[in-house]
């Protein structure tokens, strides 16, 4: 599995509303995306960035093909124009702890 984080900051004096709106239909259509396993979101509590988005996919491949689909591109480009520090990362699994750990009970 593959985890793509994106962060960013709200633009000043941005309509709260209508940006969760856009949101909204962006993670619709994130959620209907095959090879989709989680999706994510939390507010920064210490600053900036203040917002992440965190998916997370079966393959490389699945989120390719999401991000280059017809319907993305331009649902994240009307994200845009209410954002800014935009930074997207893209995680594998890593070569010594392939999956999570949890505290023994």
């Amino acid at each position: 599995m593959i985890e793509v984080n994106m962060t960013y900051d709200f633009l000043p004096g941005i309509d709260q509303q209508a940006y969760g709106e856009v949101a909204r239909r962006a993670i619709a259509t994130v959620l209907e995306a095959p090879g989709l396993v989680e999706f994510r979101a939390s507010r920064n509590l210490l600053g900036s960035p203040q917002v992440r988005s965190c998916t997370v996919w079966r393959t490389l491949a699945d989120w390719a093909k999401f991000s280059e689909s017809s319907g993305w591109p331009a649902l994240e480009a009307e994200v845009r124009t209410f954002v800014t520090n935009i930074h997207v990362d893209i995680w594998g699994p890593s070569a010594i702890v392939a999956e999570p750990l949890r505290p023994s009970k």
